[in-house]
């Protein structure tokens, strides 16, 4: 790992290939989550000032609407292309998995380097929503041939379990990174996923860690929201999981105890805990409606000391982690965690 001259950590995934640790994840810039067109001129603006500070690396989706187009346009705004680091991800559709061939793979990844504007995508993260259905490994398969074609770079998953993610690598090798929620309130990574990862040189790219917002001064001492977007809803539920909503005010208590020695934030205290993890190598911070970009350069600064860490474990020891491996919860037909989650995005996109 490495610092830039703006004190913004870096880590290399691939020969040549470094990325900032603290990577700017666009998913909440999409219209139902507050962007879309009347943000654009802001969001730009936003995304230049976040990569003047260092902060060069990007994470968005073929289903996040419009932000592969905004992240083509300001990549081709810059007089250097090669500044900043889009990675994207490929998310069939629940509903025809069955029917997605090697035409319609092919399509995907075109249109994604048309969006982005680019001749080779710097990383492609897919998915796949029910092991039941066949064709993942036929999916890997197509994806390396487009990497060996020169359109992708580096290949890596999004919420895959530890048993599919090995079943992949004994496919191929050829799994750069993996993408999964990981936070002071899901340590489900850490039954299986963390070892893995670190056994085969995956890096681990967790997104969550402030668990929507939720681990901040925002929620400290202050009773549960009644009113929740998809995306609260999404990480109260896992806060029901470890414990309940007494469960995070003693844990929100204790990071402001720490956060206050280090004068930090609450949620720096958090994110740096998780970037701090063994095969840990960035994590993804959300791009909200406010620049993190001061929040986002103490990290590089904090270090969370023996003292930091007891506190941190003793209070965790009380929380209880969500049943499963990652993403196991989430791809329960039956569960709670499914009924929140919209899995045909693909028939709704250009």
């Amino acid at each position: 790992m490495t610092d830039t001259p703006g004190d913004v950590s870096r880590v290399e995934l691939a020969p040549g290939y470094s990325i900032a640790t603290v990577i700017n994840g666009c998913w909440q810039l999409t219209p139902d989550h507050g962007g879309g067109p009347d943000s654009r001129t802001e969001m730009l603006r936003r995304f230049a000032e976040l990569v003047d500070h260092g902060f060069t690396t990007f994470d968005c989706a073929d289903i996040y609407e419009g932000t592969e187009e905004l992240l083509g346009e300001f990549r081709r705004s810059l007089g250097d292309t090669d500044a900043v680091q889009v990675h994207t991800k490929f998310v069939p559709d629940k509903a025809t998995l069955a029917e997605l061939d090697d035409a319609r793979i092919d399509a995907v990844i075109d249109r994604s380097r048309k969006r982005l504007g680019v001749e080779c995508l710097d990383l492609v993260q897919f998915h796949w929503w029910d092991y039941a259905v066949p064709g993942v490994e036929r999916m890997y398969e197509r994806l390396l041939q487009a990497q060996a074609d020169g359109k992708i770079r580096l290949l890596g998953v999004t919420n895959f379990n530890t048993a599919k993610l090995r079943k992949l690598l004994d496919q191929e090798p050829a799994i750069a990174t993996m993408q999964a929620q990981y936070s002071l309130l899901d340590r489900r990574p850490e039954r299986q996923m963390l070892d893995c990862c670190e056994t085969n040189g995956v890096a681990l790219l967790p997104y969550g860690v402030l668990a929507g917002g939720f681990l901040s001064e925002k929620y400290l001492g202050q009773p549960a929201p009644e009113s929740m977007n998809r995306s609260l809803t999404k990480y109260r539920l896992i806060i029901e999981e470890v414990g309940g909503w007494k469960t995070l005010q003693r844990l929100l208590e204790v990071l402001a105890s720490i956060a206050g020695k280090h004068d930090a934030g609450i949620d720096t205290i958090a994110a740096r805990w998780v970037l701090d993890q063994s095969a840990v190598a960035a994590i993804i911070v959300g791009i909200g409606s406010r620049s993190r970009i001061k929040e986002n350069q103490l990290l590089s600064h904090v270090t969370l000391d023996a003292e930091d860490r007891r506190a941190i474990d003793e209070c965790l020891a009380l929380l209880a982690v969500p049943e499963g491996d990652p993403y196991d919860l989430e791809r329960d037909p039956e569960g709670i965690h499914t009924r929140i989650i919209r899995t045909n995005l693909q028939e709704v996109m250009p």
